[in-house]
Formats: structure tokens, sequence, C-alpha cells
């Protein structure tokens, strides 16, 4: 049984297709017998009272519950329980019909028979109505003591007074559309309804009272509004839907609130119109009633919704939820059998159930277990052995499982207890005789092959290491280093926290396979020289050729998982390789993987002269296209930026006018601010949405952009033949930004740092040293001079231009110009055209598949990267 359903006291099913609505279900002491009754009638003219006294929960309606059932002549729209008699203060049944008004006396007659008691109605007094009602509500109107009148509301909108016996008079409502729900606050002395307009309209009982007709009226321009009659309004609240019911609860002799039930939302109100709270309902409420809360200051209510569900809330806070049977129309809370708190609901099909919250009791008892004889020997040898197996387990196993997966590089630090005997100390700013170190041994041990493994030692200041960085050659499989440093105070004050990390980078070897086949055509290709002969891809790239087609050793393909293709090739004849590809940043990790193992194939071999040169022209071209991609999307980030920002502005704006609108007690056309407040809403995320897009397109070109220029730097130095210095100068210059930021770009960067360069090592004349340079960075407005700039940077190299940090020109030394180069005139740099290269998908260089090599394409390929 589920935890979150209503639990079936007492139900009976009434009638058969009979129809009901909200005003048909009554509880109240109906009899003046103390005990509340049931009262229900129905649309088809049959009234009944119920008196429900099950044996047990759950039990169905037996006939005895049924006291009264009498069916009158006319539909039942409503029925109340007051003091309508004068001369008895007794409580008498209220019986509203479309065209009359019907009040009677429900008594009870002591049977002689085993039928038990009898009950009967008598008909005190009725009203004929001239209008067709609608609907009704009653109390002490004008603060009377001891009775009760009542007030219908009819389709048309008046409102008919009765005091009791008698008619007293009708007013018309004003504006009046479509009826509404009608309440009385006795508190305020007024009636509370919503209009048709969906406003919470509150008249005072006496304005009703001394309103008069308007055709009595001297002005002329008054007398034409008819013959209804003029009334003030007390106060107003705009809900902005329409309501379902309203209630007035007062459970306090100080405070007394106005309950509105919404087509979404629920309202609670002040007498004088204020809201108290608004609670948004996610579903489509159907009744409500609120009742008496055990905590001070907090009203409890019922909310029956269209999903079958009976919610309970305490104030805005959903306390409880319970399935119900039926979809409710009515709800009521009465106490019956002593039972407090019984939940009353009707269906519009006649459902009547008492139910109550709360879970049912577990009625299940376990069998009683058949007792044996406990032998204590057996039981403290078998306990024994189980805490040996238990202490075995603990000290094998780990309380969380370990990964099956091992990892490929594993580095553990181990912080000696004690200090160490002689400081280790280097330049501490601490005043002591003696600064304190202590030793900290670092291993790594790799199951795979690392190439040129880093490790950096950090600490957070004002703590230190005596060396932060190693440099170790390749670890092979199974092996591992050790390291040891020292750990001290370096500056005058007390640390924050004593710890710190150990970050170790390396390369795996590429892991490709095959494929596609490799590529003939390509629109990008580059030629390597060496000065020893071609060794076969067999040799240099074992992982990736099948050593059965020996004879197809000289050309392999490559894929990248992005897509993108790349191709090798290896002389027959010449000592020369190619690398092509249709993109120009493939290039880069091929050409770098094809170096590194032939520098490591005749380093095994003990060559020491092995060398590699590029006598090609720099593919600067195609260079400067993806600079001109990268410097595009970057102007196209600030034009993102400064539009969403306007929006973004524009739309508080229009907040702001909205949020005045609202607080108006006056109530003002919109003017199409919410029209407005849309389309600007919508306009800033599509510039969010093209704001994080192109922050994706600029993160793709800067990664491609970084492998070109790693490519052209290893060009330039192979061209050159730089050496390690001055490689180091050149990727400090093309490489300065690990990322792009909003205050610093890569173009200015390279710039600044080209230009650099151009007055000082790379000068030809004292008086370009004496140029100063820009002490501050911004984005430029096109990207000409960088341009401009690289060609001249070129073309200085080539003319014997050498790198270097010292700035006085005439200690640079002359270098031989390699024969074949091709260099660009300085005259010619103004008459270059910039072509802007299509949005290309970024290639992941990190994971690239091995080409499988395809017969007949070797033989052509090769005699190509013969050629110059």
């Amino acid at each position: 049984m589920s935890l979150f359903k209503a639990r079936d006291w007492w139900s009976t099913m009434l009638g058969e297709k009979e129809e009901f609505d909200q005003g048909c279900l009554c509880v109240a002491d109906v009899d003046n017998s103390g005990r509340d009754k049931i009262i229900v009638g129905s649309y088809m003219g049959y009234l009944r009272i119920f008196n429900p006294h099950p044996v047990k929960p759950g039990d169905g309606g037996q006939p005895e519950d049924l006291l009264l059932e009498v069916q009158l002549r006319e539909a039942i729209l409503q029925v109340e329980v007051g003091k309508f008699v004068s001369g008895t203060e007794g409580l008498h049944l209220a019986v509203l019909h479309c065209r009359k008004l019907c009040v009677y006396a429900v008594s009870e007659t002591l049977g002689n028979v085993e039928h038990g008691n009898q009950y009967q109605i008598k008909l005190m007094y009725e009203h004929n109505l001239q209008r067709t009602a609608c609907n009704m509500t009653y109390g002490p109107f004008g603060g009377v003591k001891g009775r009760d009148l009542i007030c219908i509301q009819s389709m048309d909108g008046m409102l008919m007074l009765f005091e009791q016996e008698s008619y007293a008079f009708g007013r018309f409502l004003p504006g009046f559309l479509l009826p509404g729900p009608l309440t009385y606050s006795s508190r305020t002395d007024s009636f509370i309804t919503v209009s048709s307009c969906r406003q919470v309209e509150s008249y005072k009982y006496q304005v009703l009272a001394f309103a008069t007709d308007a055709d009595e009226r001297q002005e002329i321009d008054r007398a034409k509004l008819g013959s209804g009659k003029r009334l003030v309004v007390d106060w107003v609240l705009n809900l902005g839907e329409q309501a379902l019911d309203i209630c007035v609860a007062s459970f306090n002799q100080t405070v007394s609130s106005v309950f509105v039930l919404g087509e979404r939302n629920f309202f609670c109100l002040k007498d004088n119109g204020q809201i108290r709270f608004m609670k948004k309902l996610d579903y489509s409420p159907s009744c409500f009633v609120p009742y008496c809360s055990v905590k001070e200051g907090t009203i409890n209510t019922l909310i029956g919704n269209h999903s079958k569900m009976l919610n309970v809330y305490q104030d805005v806070t959903l306390k409880w939820a319970a399935q119900l049977p039926h979809i409710p129309v009515s709800v009521k809370v009465a106490n019956l059998q002593d039972l407090k708190g019984v939940i009353v609901t009707l269906s519009d099909t006649g459902h009547l159930q008492c139910s109550y919250l709360g879970t049912d009791p577990s009625l299940f008892q376990a069998p009683r277990v058949e007792s044996r004889e406990l032998n204590q020997e057996e039981f403290d040898a078998e306990m024994k052995e189980l805490q040996k197996i238990i202490k075995e387990a603990t000290k094998t196993q780990d309380i969380v499982p370990k990964s099956e997966k091992t990892r490929d590089v594993i580095v553990t630090a181990e912080v000696s207890p004690d200090l160490d005997v002689e400081s280790q100390a280097i330049d501490s700013e601490v005043k002591a005789e003696a600064v304190p170190s202590v030793t900290v041994k670092i291993t790594i041990q790799s199951r795979v092959t690392a190439k040129k493994p880093n490790l950096e030692v950090c600490v957070q200041a004002p703590l230190a290491v005596t060396c932060e960085q190693f440099v170790f050659d390749d670890l092979e499989p199974d092996s591992s280093e050790t390291v040891v440093v020292s750990v001290f105070l370096k500056r005058n004050f007390s640390p924050s926290e004593l710890e710190g990390n150990c970050v170790l980078s390396y390369s795996t070897p590429t892991e490709l396979f095959p494929e596609a086949q490799p590529s003939k055509a390509a629109n990008h290709k580059i030629t390597i020289d060496t000065n020893k002969p071609p060794i076969s891809f067999l040799t240099i790239f074992p992982d990736f050729v099948d050593p059965s087609e020996d004879d197809q050793a000289n050309v392999l393909g490559f894929q990248f998982l992005s897509g993108s293709k790349a191709t090798l090739l290896a002389s027959k004849t010449s000592q020369r390789y190619r690398i092509q590809s249709d993109q120009l940043e493939d290039l880069w990790l091929i050409t770098k993987e094809l170096r590194l193992r032939l520098e490591e194939r005749f380093k095994k071999q003990n060559c020491k002269d092995f060398a590699c040169t590029f006598s090609g022209s720099i593919p600067l071209q195609e260079y400067f296209e993806l600079i001109d991609r990268h410097f595009e999307l970057r102007l196209n980030e600030e034009k993102l930026q400064e539009l969403l920002s306007q929006r973004a502005a524009q739309f508080r704006a229009i907040e702001r006018r909205l949020l005045t609108r609202f607080k108006d007690k006056t109530p003002a056309p919109l003017q199409h601010l919410d029209t407005l407040l849309e389309g600007t809403f919508r306009e800033v995320i599509a510039l969010a949405d093209a704001a994080v897009e192109n922050q994706a397109n600029i993160f793709q070109a800067f990664t491609k952009l970084k492998s070109a220029t790693h490519l052209v730097i290893m060009l330039i130095s192979l061209w050159q033949k730089l050496s390690t210095d001055q490689v180091a100068i050149l990727e400090a210059t093309f490489l300065p930004l690990a990322e792009d930021t909003k205050e610093m770009g890569w173009e200015e960067t390279v710039d600044a740092a080209i230009s650099y360069l151009l007055r000082t090592c790379l000068s030809k004349s004292s008086k370009e040293q004496a140029l100063s340079l820009s002490s501050q960075l911004c984005m430029p407005k096109d990207t000409s001079r960088l341009k401009k700039n690289i060609t001249l940077f070129c073309d200085r190299l080539a003319k014997g231009g050498r790198l270097s940090l010292c700035t006085d020109s005439a200690t640079q030394q002359a270098a031989v110009m390699p024969g074949g180069c091709v260099t660009i005139p300085e005259s010619d740099l103004e008459e270059r055209t910039v072509i802007l290269c299509s949005t290309a998908m970024l290639p992941h260089h990190g994971q690239i598949t091995k080409q499988k090599f395809k017969p007949g394409l070797s033989g052509e390929s090769a005699e190509e990267a013969e050629e110059p």
C-alpha cells in the first residue's frame, strides 16, 4: 500500500447519473444535536443527510448512515447551514434553487421500533426569486447578533439580500459581466467577490445598504445609466486570472484572511486587500478549504486538483500529498464519531468519501523461531573463526575496491620524519642562526615508454625547495627514477599550508592504425633534407608498417581522428623526405615525429654528424591565412560582447519599467513592454549562444595557429641551422602565450616581440635601435603590420642576421646563406595580399591513426619526393 494515499474511513456512491458541484456539499450540525452531519444536494434535486459510523475503517455506506433523502422539485445549487429563522438561534438548512430560496428545519423523531430514530425536514419559509440565482453567502450582515442574513448573487450581477423571512434590498454590481465566487467577511462587514475582470473586489455592507437607484438622482447624466444601483468599491486587487473559489478564514480574534484559489495560483490576502502570501501551483486545482493549524501564526489549507491529488499546505509550504480515488469538486473538514479532522470530499459524479491522512499500522507479526539448546563451546569456536576471517580480510583488502586499471606512470613522494642533519636551505631570508630543512624523496615508476619526462616540484610560499625542476632521459618500460629535494622556509613569515605538489609531464609514442590509403595529391608539401641515406619506414616506424610488405616501405599514410589525412614519403635515390597534407597545421606532428625518430635512430648507431636541413621556401602565405582567421574570430568576439552588453542593458531597463508598472496601485496598460521584454530576452540568449560558439571557434583556430607556428619555427631553425639558444629565442617570440585572453592576444604579443628583435639583434643600423617601442599592448585594427614584420624577420635572417639577446649589431656574426633559399624582397612587402582561409574542424593532434600503405602509389609518390 502506498504511503502517500488518503486512507478511506467511509465512502458511498450517491444515486445514478447525478451531477454535483462546488456548493453541493456542507458539513454542519444541522439537527442541533451537537454532532456534525454531511449534507449533500444534487442537480437532480435530491437532498441527502449522512451520519457515517463505520464498524471499521474502509467500510462502505450502510443504510442506517443515511439519515434523510428527499427529492425536491428543482435542482439544488447550494446548501448552507446557519441561523436563518427569527426568534430562535437554532441552526437551519438553506437550500438554493435556480428561482427559489428555501429554509428548512431538520428534526429527529425518536423511533419505537428497531429501525431507530427518524429524521424529517419542515419548510420554514421560502423566497421566490425574480432573477436566476448563481450562488449565495450568509453571515451577520451589519453586525447583527444572534442571526444570519443571506445574500444571493444572480446571473446578471445583482446582490439580493434577505433578512430571514423578509426581502431587504437588491443592488447591481458595477461593470458586471459574469458571476464569480462570493463570500462575506464579518470582521470588515463586507462582501468579497471576483469579477470577470479578474479582480478581487470588496463592497461594504453599509455602502450596499445606503446606495440609491440611479434613476432617483437628480443629475441628468447619471440618470442615463439605467435603473441599477450605484456602488463604490472598497478595495480592488488585480489577480490576472479567473478565481475558482473564495473563502474568509478567521481562526484568531485579531486576524482574518481572505483566501482565493485561482487557476494557477493560490492567494492569501489581508482584510485591506494586500497580499499576505501567494503560492504558484504546478497543477490545475479543483477545490480548497482552509482549516486551523497547530502552529501559531499559520493556516493550513487543503487543495484538491484534477490529478486526483489532495495537497496539504502550511501557508506556502507543502506538508503532505495524498492520492484520492476521484477528482474532488468540493472538500470539507468534519468531526465525525469523535474522530477530529476527517476530510470529506465529493466528486462531480457523486462519490462521497470520508478519509484521513497518515499511514496504516502494520498488523504483521513475525512468527516465533523454534527454540533450541545453545551449545556454548560450538558458539565460541564459530565466533573465533569468523573474527579470524574478518581480521585477515581487513589486512589484505581496502574498504574501497581498487581499480583494475593500472596507471602508466606512478609518482610517489616520501617525506623524511627527521630534519636534515645539515641544513640545505639556500638564500633564506629568515633571520636565524640555522634554518631547518626536511628531505623529500620522489620516485617515478613508469610502466610504458615515457619520452622526455619533466618533473616539477611546487610548494606554496614562503616555503621553497632546493630544486624545482628535473629533466630525465627517456624512461623505458618497467623502469624508475629517484630524486631527492629539500624543503625549507625561505621568507621571514609563517606559511599558510605545508602541502606541496609534484607534476610530471611526458609524451608517449603516438598510437596509429591503418584506416585509409596515402594521398598522392595535397595542398601543402614540405621536403626535409638529410645528410644520410634514407631509412626504410620499417625501421623508423615499426609500429605503423606491416613487416610483410617490405617492398612498399617508403610511403606511409596517416589519418587523424578528426578526419584529416597526412602522407609521408621517402626518396629511394636522394636523401629527402616529403610530408604532405591538405591542412598546413597537420604537417607539424608528422614532421616532428619523423625528425625525432631519425635522430633517435642515428643516435643509437653512434652517428654524431647526422643533421636535417630545409632548403625550400617558408610557407608564410598559408601561415598568414591562419593568422587572419584567428584575428577575425577575435574581432567577432568583441562585436558580440558589445552587442550582448547593449541588449542586457536594454533588458534591465525594460524590467525596471515593468516592475514600476506592476507596483503602481493604479493599473496602467503595459504598452507592449512585455512583448519587447520577450524579444530582448530572445536576442540576449541568441547573442550568448553565438558568443559561446565563437569562443569555441577561437580555441580551435588558436590550436591550429599554434601547430602551424611550431612548424614554421622548425623550418626556420632547419633553414638557418639555428643553435639551441636561438631556437629558444624563436619559440619565446612566436609562442609567448599558452592561450588567448581578453587582456592579451597572440597577435599583439608576437608583434611586440618581433618588433623588439628587429630593433635590436636584427637591426640594420643604429638608427633603428634608437626607435622606442610602445610600452602598452592593445589589440590592433588588422594584421598587416604583424605580417609585414614576420616577412621582414625572415628576410633579415636570410640576409645573415642572427638571433641574440645582445643589442650590439656590430657583434653579430655573418652567416652563410644556404643555396637554393628563396627570400622575399623588402620592397614587395606592402604589395602582398591576404587570403582568408575557410573554417576547418579542429584536429586532435594528440590522437592520430596509422595509415596502411597501398601498392601502386609508392612509386610515383617516391619520385615526387626526389624533386627539389
